[in-house]
């Protein structure tokens, strides 16, 4: 039976960290490596300025120049093709939505709906979503707790919550796709 899938973008679909560094190393003169990331806090910056940095991340240039993690096309494609619902969530302002749908028709991901906005559970409660796939801890546990099951690529900020029962983790997106396997053919 086809399943309703829930995918974020940033840091799920492509390597986000890099972009959000390289503006806070460039406009701040502070470097926030990758590794050292091991909750959603970044201290030595207001978080003003951060919020900042993020808005630039999701502005069009930004996101036309984000490069897909390998193997995330290939299993979009293939969840898709088998007749799984995609629904393409992810945590940007509503003006975002434009050219984040360019971008996904640019990279060819397949999806049948779009969402930015900040509040990704409640629409994905809304939409009947069964798995939901996204790096956010938070974003993970509320998933759980509306029944939604979970699953996310493995980074610092998140690697907790992968030791956490009910919680599918992988390190890369064909991993990510032998874990849902079983869940997606029943």
């Amino acid at each position: 039976m086809p399943k309703r899938i829930a995918i974020d973008i940033d840091s799920t679909l492509h390597h986000y960290w890099e972009q959000l560094r390289g503006i806070l190393l460039r406009d701040h003169g502070v470097d926030l490596p990758y590794e050292s990331q091991t909750d959603w806090h970044i201290r030595e910056l207001p978080p003003e300025v951060v919020h900042a940095a993020v808005l630039e991340t999701h502005g069009r240039d930004h996101v036309l120049a984000a490069e897909p993690y390998p193997g995330a096309i290939e299993t979009v494609t293939a969840w898709h093709d088998a007749g799984h619902f995609i629904h393409i969530t992810s945590h940007r302002a509503a003006d975002a939505h434009e050219h984040t749908a360019e971008w996904l028709d640019a990279q060819a991901i397949p999806y049948d709906d779009l969402y930015c906005s900040y509040d990704k559970i409640t629409r994905c409660v809304e939409l009947g979503i069964d798995v939901l796939v996204d790096d956010s801890p938070v974003n993970l546990a509320r998933a759980r707790e509306q029944g939604i099951t979970p699953a996310t690529l493995r980074h610092p900020w998140n690697a907790r919550v992968c030791e956490e029962q009910g919680i599918l983790c992988a390190d890369d997106w064909p991993g990510l796709a032998r874990a849902l396997e079983p869940l997606l053919a029943s």
